[in-house]
């Protein structure tokens, strides 16, 4: 028999897999979650850890002025944040070590794109971060990071059931 008359023949879908279709609906959303998070639209990264190591160790939620990135070739990245915890002012630093190989075209469109995603030194307000302290700050702000994006997939999968 031919892979034609094979495929006409297909007997139409059993109650196992209209059970998986709203699993793969589920899936298609995640997956553009996803895409969407990764897309590149929107805060570098750089600033976006940066921000959550501050709200990690203040353990509130600041409202930040806008960021003052400056890069410096070989000798790093700085993400300067200033910001504002109820009516106490702060100002942060996170400083990314060059990381890497060549030169690209996309480092031209985002000069970013050179040093390392997560911060070799941070300064929050005066105080800088031990090394034992930036490693639990980095850890804890990506679970946050993470719970954000699981509240925003499901977020959306409701939207999309209600639909």
């Amino acid at each position: 028999m031919s892979t034609q008359s094979r495929l006409r023949t297909a007997k139409p879908s059993t109650g196992a897999g209209r059970c998986l279709r709203p699993a793969i609906t589920v899936a298609i959303l995640l997956a553009t979650l996803l895409a969407l998070g990764c897309s590149g639209a929107g805060e570098d990264v750089r600033v976006t850890l940066c921000k959550d190591i501050v709200a990690v160790r203040t353990g509130a939620e600041p409202v930040f002025e806008p960021a003052d990135v400056r890069t410096r070739g070989y000798q790093g990245a700085e993400v300067r944040l200033a910001y504002q915890v109820g009516e106490s002012p702060g100002r942060a630093t996170c400083f990314y070590a060059h990381d890497a190989v060549e030169d690209t075209a996309d480092q031209l469109a985002n000069p970013l794109n050179a040093y390392a995603t997560s911060p070799e030194r941070v300064v929050i307000t005066g105080e800088t971060l031990s090394r034992p302290a930036l490693a639990e700050a980095v850890k804890q702000a990506m679970l946050k990071q993470g719970r954000h994006l699981v509240e925003q997939a499901g977020d959306m999968a409701r939207k999309a059931v209600t639909q």
